[in-house]
């Protein structure tokens, strides 16, 4: 039988040590080191597989097509590049109340598929009540299994043969071969291996759900990240109504992609043309406004930018950025001011990205430019107006990738002129909107104004 010994493991991030420390050496976060049993493998036997696996040559590699299953959800299939991988794991984290629990049990209710949906959270009335508010679909063939105990969980998975898991979370199970509560290192690390193990035995697909950090990341230790085989993370900012879906890893697809929800009171409501929505119809013109054409992943889509620049009433002026990355905001405004020659040092500059909406494509630049530029001068754009372009540090506008895509996404949606920078490469087809290409940002500001 294997020996047992303690070890001390830092909840934080996932540390072993031998002996305690005040504080962990990897992370830095103090009193996190946890006295846990962990199990010290007998080395009698070696664990080799008992088939002989052989040498091969990749030429003589046959591949095939991975069997997927599509879901009720096109914005879910997209993300995972089609549809669940039969025997694949998915790990999805996100904020508390982001919506993590409802995504799943609406893809439980709506797939026409035997589902074993386990929480350790809720209780089976509280799960019932939730699902009659989010649709009037009730799947006959989804079962409810409110335990933490992963022995338990797995004997009923076998019991009932599902064609598809969900578990809500990982960090509330707890195996009894690990003497140490729920949610530490040593019993997420315990319960994934067996869930994993289980998934390709069965050639079942698990959804597992996953509790961060005050940072943002998957509590836990990070191996439980590199074990499944997919990680998606859900965000949004939850005083907002828009929620994004992203895949951090994917081994069965891109991680590129993106997918769009809107949180309404029956739940989880798919956004098939998120531009139509996130840009405001203004009924008149205001300063600081404008609209920038950005790529996440292979869909295009319009984000209105709003920029208030004013006098710095304290003496130090004030820089705070919502939805956009605020170093690249104090990047952006250097540029103006010392290529471009424009006083921004001694005002206050605000900048929103309406809708709760995060993203970090460059070209966002161009619009950012244009919004403070306009408020600045207190002049409005023209509504029929677009951005898409790269700001460099010399002051010029630097092309972006995909351009093709952007200026057809802003035909298509009535635009009228969309500013692009002169290097990109633009196909000589006739395009329903004009093109306007600029090179320096002196050039941009005589154009726009």
């Amino acid at each position: 039988m294997a020996k047992l010994k303690t070890a001390y493991f830092c909840q934080n991030c996932g540390t072993q040590y031998p002996q305690w420390l005040g504080q962990c050496k990897n992370c830095g976060e103090w009193n996190t080191l946890v006295e846990e049993v962990v199990e010290k493998p007998s080395h009698k036997n070696p664990p080799f597989s008992k088939t002989k696996q052989h040498v091969i040559n990749i030429v003589e590699v046959e591949t095939s097509e991975e069997p997927r299953i599509k879901t009720p959800s096109e914005e879910l299939n997209r993300v995972l590049g089609g549809g669940i991988v039969l025997g694949s794991v998915t790990l999805i984290g996100g904020e508390p109340g982001i919506g993590k629990s409802t995504l799943l049990l609406q893809l439980a209710l709506k797939m026409k598929k035997k589902i074993f949906y386990v929480s350790g959270e809720e209780s089976a009335s509280q799960i019932k009540m939730r699902a009659d508010r989010l649709t009037d679909i009730q799947n006959p063939n989804c079962f409810l299994f409110t335990e933490t105990s992963l022995e338990k969980i797995l004997h009923e998975a076998k019991k009932l043969e599902p064609d598809f898991m969900i578990i809500d979370s990982i960090q509330t199970l707890q195996s009894q071969l690990i003497e140490s509560s729920p949610g530490t290192v040593s019993q997420i690390r315990e319960c994934s291996n067996e869930i994993i193990k289980y998934a390709k035995e069965n050639n079942t697909p698990v959804f597992l759900v996953g509790h961060i950090t005050k940072d943002g990341q998957i509590a836990g230790p990070k191996v439980l990240e590199h074990m499944v085989d997919v990680v998606l993370n859900f965000d949004g900012d939850r005083n907002h109504l828009f929620r994004l879906l992203r895949a951090n890893k994917n081994r069965f697809g891109s991680t590129a992609e993106i997918g769009i929800y809107e949180m309404v009171s029956q739940g989880l409501k798919e956004i098939k043309n998120p531009s139509e929505i996130l840009i405001t119809k203004k009924f008149e013109e205001l300063s600081g406004n404008s609209v920038a054409v950005t790529l996440e992943g292979n869909r295009p889509m319009l984000l209105e930018i709003q920029a208030l620049v004013s006098t710095a009433v304290y003496g130090t002026p004030q820089r705070s950025c919502t939805g956009f990355d605020s170093k690249r905001l104090n990047m952006l405004l250097a540029v103006l001011e010392k290529r471009a020659g424009f006083q921004l040092g001694a005002k206050d500059v605000f900048l929103n990205i309406t809708g709760g909406i995060k993203t970090d494509d460059p070209a966002l630049d161009l619009a950012v430019i244009a919004s403070v530029l306009s408020s600045n001068e207190d002049i409005a754009i023209s509504e029929h107006y677009c951005f898409a372009g790269e700001i460099g540090l010399s002051g010029e506008i630097r092309p972006i990738a995909q351009v093709e895509q952007r200026i057809t996404e802003a035909e298509k949606l009535g635009y009228e002129k969309i500013f692009v920078s002169n290097l990109n490469k633009i196909p000589k087809r006739k395009f329903g909107i004009k093109i306007e290409e600029v090179s320096k940002i002196e050039d941009f500001h005589e154009r726009l104004f």
